[in-house]
């Protein structure tokens, strides 16, 4: 069960990377640094999913964690949510990484 977890996950993470990275040098292209709580919101719900996803495996990956707790994830996603909805200026990933402490 954990194994599955682990897998959906990881597999949740590169296919945003696989979409992130297939946008080349188009208008499309996001880089992690630069990439909004405003834009993500914006997204359809699949690329919201995908986007969230992709930014909990990014910090999960350079952590070094190994595992996931997926009730702990659904609570960091609603924070996260809430968190761009409030400060839609701030960047994606440092909205994630401050809901994950």
């Amino acid at each position: 069960m954990a194994m599955a977890r682990i897998f959906v996950a990881t597999a949740a993470a590169f296919g945003v990377l696989s979409v992130i990275s297939a946008r080349g040098d188009s208008a499309e292209e996001r880089q992690i640094s630069s990439y909004t709580c405003k834009e993500v919101m914006r997204e359809s719900d699949t690329s919201r999913q995908a986007a969230v996803a992709f930014l909990h495996g990014y910090l999960l990956a350079k952590a070094g964690a190994t595992g996931i707790d997926l009730d702990a994830m659904a609570k960091q996603t609603d924070s996260f949510v809430n968190r761009c909805l409030d400060n839609p200026a701030e960047i994606a990933v440092d909205a994630m990484a401050a809901v994950k402490k």
